[in-house]
């Protein structure tokens, strides 16, 4: 897998990022280590947690954090490893209350170097946005934590547009580099922002695609792959779909675009996979797709699928409304 460089960045990660939703939650230690393993041999070295993974199940808390620590350790990659994580994400029990003030991101932070045994966060996001909270006071936060060497670069993650607009200008009258990167929900399959589950996600849009194409700001998407609508739908299987997720992925245009991506697939000689994540790495900007795989045969699906670019035709095809 080839490596890409992040722009106002020294940091050159693989073109496939591993998230790590599942890891020492749905898989346990020896299963989250063979994917991990099988990542690094494939030519990764990007991968993405949250302090909140997956603190929604009963037991331990920031499980894929602590997961990814000790398989950093024991493995002794830390010096190969892109490491980034989230933090600053509402309380599970009360999802209306921000958490963005200056303390919340510290004991954040702090508690996610200890997670993941580092003394420093390559790329660290802040999970969610609080609107009312100036995004001056935001950003005076985090290049406090560069100052203070516990993070090197920082990025959002469902931040709207004009949010990270503000947030960028600021950085830019002060002389810092600002958000480096963002991470929305985008992938091929279309998403109303009013049929996502929980309102403080954002989602992809056109005001945030012509941020990023007007910018070049890197985007860095999660559930890349529409949480596997593509191949399920592929395989007649959309009903072993996750209820909620095959709600919101389950409308009269993504089936549409789910049958052209099956029409390309067979046209092109390419995998399913291959067409999913050649359509986020084939954008005009920058783009690492976020790989939630689970299985080591998904991995390798994915691995194999990242040096997939797209033709310009072939993209206005898959993003096409009208039936052929």
């Amino acid at each position: 897998m080839k490596t890409v460089s992040l722009p106002k960045t020294d940091l050159v990660p693989s073109a496939l990022c591993l998230g790590g939703v599942a890891l020492g939650s749905r898989l346990d230690e020896q299963e989250s280590f063979a994917l991990l393993d099988a990542f690094v041999d494939c030519g990764g070295n990007f991968v993405d947690t949250a302090k909140v993974y997956a603190d929604w199940l009963p037991g331990a808390r920031s499980v894929s954090e602590k997961t990814i620590g000790r398989w950093l350790r024991r493995r002794g990659h830390r010096s190969r490893l892109v490491v980034s994580t989230k933090g600053a994400h509402p309380e599970l029990s009360t999802m209306h209350k921000p958490r963005l003030d200056r303390n919340a991101i510290d004991r954040d932070l702090t508690q996610s170097l200890r997670n993941l045994q580092v003394e420093c966060i390559d790329l660290y996001w802040l999970h969610r946005d609080d609107p009312a909270r100036p995004v001056e006071l935001i950003i005076d936060a985090l290049q406090e934590q560069v100052t203070a060497g516990k993070i090197r670069y920082y990025g959002c993650s469902n931040w709207r547009a004009e949010r990270i607009a503000a947030a960028q200008a600021y950085a830019q009258r002060r002389g810092w580099t600002g958000f480096v990167a963002n991470q929305p929900l985008w992938s091929l399959a279309s998403v109303a922002p009013q049929s996502l589950p929980d309102p403080t996600m954002v989602a992809m849009d056109a005001d945030l695609l012509n941020l990023h194409r007007t910018s070049d700001l890197p985007a860095i998407p999660y559930a890349a792959q529409a949480n596997g609508f593509f191949t399920r739908f592929a395989a007649h299987a959309l009903d072993k779909m996750n209820p909620t997720q095959r709600t919101l992925y389950e409308t009269p245009e993504n089936l549409h675009r789910a049958a052209r991506v099956q029409q390309l697939a067979a046209e092109s000689g390419l995998t399913i996979t291959a067409v999913v994540l050649g359509y986020l790495r084939s954008q005009p900007f920058l783009t690492i797709p976020i790989v939630g795989c689970h299985t080591l045969a998904q991995l390798a699906d994915s691995c194999r699928a990242a040096a997939t670019e797209l033709s310009a035709a072939q993209l206005a095809f898959l993003e096409s409304a009208n039936q052929a």
